[in-house]
């Protein structure tokens, strides 16, 4: 199966147009004010993307803010990128949401701990650890996912971009459903070089 590819952290209306013609799997939408990525409420910027792609990223969010924007935007994917419980998962389940659930892996991650959440998610999200809750622009071990043995497929991120697409095209987990791409393809933070999301769109999906 193709893997898929998620391009995250698109905040410019040109240049989000431009990424999307390029047809990636899923666009990101990142609704964390204080990620430089962040898109508030402006109508625009979903305009060119097609229903399905489109993906709110939250942390920690309220859920009338969530609903808020997914009414306002016709997000048809919630990723939630902070520490949500599973009961908040769980109500987003409830709520019809398409829930992709992101974890953020060290070398003291328990991948155990995802159990919980994967009767309510879609996808899992490995990212890694770092300062902030994504777009840290590095790669955690990807060693470490033999510990996952769910039943949930993953998209992985953390770093990857044009420099680190060897990597991935060589990178084989038996649950691993594609890719989510941000900094690694960035001029600047929210800005994507629209030649370095060409390259990176083709070579994961034509990865053997």
């Amino acid at each position: 199966m193709r893997a898929l590819v998620k391009i995250c952290g698109l905040r410019d209306p040109a240049n989000l147009r431009a990424v999307a013609a390029l047809t990636p799997d899923f666009i990101g939408l990142i609704f964390y004010e204080h990620s430089p990525r962040f898109v508030g409420s402006d109508l625009s910027l979903s305009a060119d993307v097609a229903t399905g792609k489109r993906v709110g990223v939250f942390v920690n969010a309220p859920w009338k803010q969530i609903e808020k924007m997914r009414n306002l935007h016709n997000l048809s994917w919630i990723q939630l990128h902070g520490n949500e419980s599973v009961s908040d998962v769980r109500a987003g389940h409830t709520c019809g949401w398409q829930i992709i659930k992101a974890f953020s892996v060290d070398a003291n991650f328990d991948f155990a701990e995802t159990e919980r959440y994967a009767p309510f998610c879609r996808y899992f999200l490995f990212d890694t650890k770092g300062g902030q809750p994504g777009g840290n622009g590095y790669a955690f071990d990807w060693r470490l996912l033999k510990n996952y043995r769910g039943r949930v497929p993953f998209l992985l991120s953390g770093g990857l971009g044009a420099e680190s697409i060897g990597a991935v095209r060589n990178f084989k987990h038996e649950m691993l459903a594609g890719f989510d791409v941000n900094s690694g393809v960035e001029v600047l933070p929210g800005m994507k070089s629209i030649e370095k999301v060409k390259f990176v769109i083709q070579q994961i999906h034509h990865r053997i």
